[in-house]
């Protein structure tokens, strides 16, 4: 048991990955390669310690996450960190985004969950090469993770990768992957609240996306009071309301993401 998030660090990660339609020469369409788990995975259970291990935990990921990040800037890739509760929309908005932008960039995904297949399947068929991190019993994606994903994704230089992290707005908040931003998603059928109730995920965040904004007719929702818990806790946070299914608001989104993508 890993005394820093309560996840059970002993249950490896395992790595699949989902080529898109038409991906490459010798890749058919939503081909499947199995990877064995991530080496090196797992929360350091060593000599019996478990004093520091908190501290060792988090130490190792940054360490990691700091290879990760100098890694994706060597080869001018943008990786982004997408971060929420679980039924908040970042598959859709994901899927909408692959699918819209695709056509005039490189886009590949890290699709972060305990188990199944199914929203990497929805990834790839949207026209992004996938690499599923099945968790198992972890609450959330770690550096080593991601460093092993990216090995089997090999994203092409000056791509853009988003990293789906577990549905979660405690644990994640706490590893660094070695992203460049981190996105936070929230739906306006959770509650204008959950800023002052998780706020070291959004006091970490570059930009806070309000979605399922189509359904605020039929729920309790203040879209300025959460905006305002959400800046006191990140001064001048980047707000976005959208909606992933009806598509209100993607345009600020795409914008964002140029300006968040763009340089080294």
């Amino acid at each position: 048991m890993c005394e820093t998030c309560g996840c059970d660090g002993e249950d490896a990660a395992r790595l699949t990955t989902l080529t898109a339609p038409g991906d490459g020469p010798g890749h058919a369409a939503g081909r499947i390669h199995v990877h064995d788990p991530v080496p090196g995975h797992g929360h350091g259970h060593e000599d019996g310690h478990v004093v520091t291990l908190g501290q060792k935990v988090l130490a190792r990921n940054d360490d990691l996450a700091g290879r990760n990040r100098a890694w994706l800037a060597e080869r001018g890739i943008a990786a982004l960190n997408v971060m929420s509760s679980p039924g908040s929309g970042k598959t859709t908005l994901l899927e909408r985004t692959v699918a819209d932008l695709s056509r005039d960039r490189p886009i590949s995904v890290i699709e972060g969950d305990q188990e199944t297949l199914l929203d990497a399947r929805r990834l790839a068929a949207a026209g992004a090469r996938t690499v599923q991190v099945n968790t198992g019993a972890g609450c959330h994606l770690d550096a080593a993770m991601v460093a092993g994903a990216l090995a089997a994704l090999a994203p092409p230089d000056g791509s853009t990768v988003f990293v789906e992290n577990v549905g979660n707005l405690v644990c994640p908040a706490l590893f660094d992957l070695g992203e460049r931003a981190r996105v936070v998603l929230m739906s306006v059928t959770e509650g204008d609240d959950k800023p002052l109730k998780y706020p070291h995920m959004f006091r970490g965040a570059d930009v806070l996306l309000l979605n399922k904004t189509d359904l605020l007719p039929h729920v309790d929702f203040d879209v300025d009071a959460c905006r305002d818990a959400a800046r006191r806790l990140c001064p001048g946070l980047r707000v976005l309301p959208v909606s992933a299914t009806r598509g209100d608001g993607l345009d600020a989104w795409y914008d964002w993401l140029d300006e968040a993508t763009a340089g080294p």
